[in-house]
């Protein structure tokens, strides 16, 4: 495990670029609701875009940790970008953008980062940046074990859902259950109408901040409810709880032995039950009738 203050740098290094491939991805991905096809996917090897198109073309940028590489193929042709301590990101944007302009991928994206209080421009930002490799490698293990459990849960739901994957915007890995009703977000803010417009409960991972140094997994509703839940504690496991100013429910990872799976999947179903009751959802019990599988070994 690693926390924020241990790899902060490295941390935000690696949100950075990752929002150059959530742009690109924006740009080109046919769109979803609540802006899943934005998300990118998490690999063994660090995070990915997942195929695209551009006109004929077809391509796909991986950020490989282990190789500290990305790596941009378009139509099966590699081209291979070094990940070293102290680039910048306005290096980065540029190599990346070069290999796809004289690939006739001639894309053009918003270069000013989304959700996050730092807005230097990629094209503008010659900081040099921190990238060590050891560091982002512990970090990349918790990304892929939050994605693992919640996929575990969520996969043998029989429902609408998001699948489990990296959020470059608040980079966290999240996955949602949707209700299929109607809730139109009340303000008129471009991401937050696309994504809080039905009713969903999200269950994600986010890896910590200044403020918060523990990686923690999480659970919110939509609609919010600023308000303490009738059921609430029947969360778990003990060390669970629900923060009524988030509208969140809380799972702090703060040291190895609170990567216990059997606790975090206590913790999702246990907020799931709370919460469908919560938001009134009829039905659901169907979403959990078991699957007509045999089991794996």
């Amino acid at each position: 495990m690693i926390k924020h203050s241990e790899w902060k740098e490295t941390k935000f290094t690696l949100h950075l670029l990752s929002q150059i491939l959530g742009k690109i991805k924006l740009k080109t991905a046919p769109q979803q609701p609540q802006w899943g096809h934005v998300t990118l996917p998490v690999t063994a090897e660090g995070f990915s875009t997942g195929l695209l198109s551009y006109n004929d073309r077809f391509f796909q940028i991986d950020l490989s940790i282990s190789q500290a590489t990305i790596i941009i193929n378009v139509d099966g042709s590699l081209h291979t970008i070094r990940m070293t301590d102290q680039k910048s990101i306005r290096e980065y944007y540029e190599e990346i953008f070069s290999v796809l302009h004289k690939n006739q991928i001639s894309l053009t994206i918003n270069t000013t980062p989304q959700e996050m209080p730092y807005t230097t421009k990629f094209d503008e930002d010659n900081i040099p940046r921190e990238f060590n490799q050891e560091k982002a490698l512990r970090g990349l293990k918790l990304f892929q074990f939050a994605y693992h459990q919640e996929l575990t849960f969520i996969s043998p739901y029989r429902c609408r859902k998001l699948m489990p994957a990296l959020f470059w915007g608040t980079f966290d890995i999240s996955t949602l259950i949707l209700h299929g009703k109607m809730e139109p977000f009340s303000e008129n803010k471009v991401i937050e109408k696309a994504a809080f417009d039905e009713h969903f409960i999200e269950f994600g991972f986010w890896l910590g901040d200044d403020n918060t140094d523990d990686p923690s997994f999480f659970i919110l509703p939509y609609p919010f409810q600023f308000h303490p839940l009738e059921h609430e504690d029947d969360i778990e496991p003990e060390t669970a709880y629900y923060n009524a100013d988030a509208s969140e429910f809380f799972l702090h990872l703060k040291e190895e032995n609170d990567m216990n799976p059997t606790d975090i999947q206590a913790f999702f179903r246990s907020s799931y039950h709370i919460l469908i009751r919560e938001l009134e959802w009829q039905g659901c019990s169907y979403y959990e009738i078991p699957l007509d599988m045999p089991p794996q070994p």
